[in-house]
């Protein structure tokens, strides 16, 4: 699996993501864009260890020459979480300006699963149009809209919706939240 963090608002989604995929077993590699990487020290406190956490290889976003940039190497899918607009404008108008950008295109064009995990609100008609071009093209565009009918209490709750639902996209099983119930 790829999980890449961008520099959108949202990095515990990204982070989270990371250590159940580790627990469930993954093989993970990760990408974080600079200004991902500034996130996570602002939203965190902490500069992201993807060792601490187990992370199998992780790539600089400028190593374009990395395996993750080749369709002959097999990730099973790709993730963007949390995904800024610049990164949605760069994939749809097929910008390789760094390796996220690269790695995402490989995967829309080798047909394999990308999830695209926007967080920035409100969206403009420019960011809905290249939305739209993303799904067109095959990603699956899946807001950070946390739902409330399971009666979240924390912020992980709600990180952990999220992450739940980006796990029921790519197949895998988990029990992060509590699945909707009949009133």
């Amino acid at each position: 699996m790829l999980v890449t963090i961008t520099g959108a608002s949202g990095a515990v989604y990204g982070i989270r993501t990371i250590e159940v995929l580790i627990q469930s077993h993954y093989e993970v590699h990760t990408i974080v864009s600079r200004w991902g990487e500034k996130v996570i020290a602002a939203e965190t406190g902490e500069i992201f260890n993807p060792q601490a956490l187990g992370v199998y290889a992780t790539y600089e976003p400028e190593a374009m020459s990395s395996p993750v940039a080749s369709g002959s190497f097999h990730v099973e899918a790709m993730i963007i979480v949390p995904c800024s607009m610049n990164t949605v404008g760069s994939i749809a108008s097929g910008l390789c300006t760094n390796l996220i950008h690269r790695a995402a295109l490989v995967t829309l064009k080798e047909g394999r699963p990308l999830v695209i995990v926007p967080r920035e609100t409100p969206l403009s008609l420019i960011d809905l149009r290249n939305l739209t071009k993303l799904a067109e093209a095959g990603a699956v565009i899946l807001p950070a809209s946390p739902a409330f009918y399971y009666d979240p209490h924390t912020i992980e709750d709600t990180v952990d919706f999220i992450v739940g639902k980006i796990m029921d996209r790519i197949g895998i099983e988990h029990h992060l939240f509590k699945r909707w119930q009949s009133l």
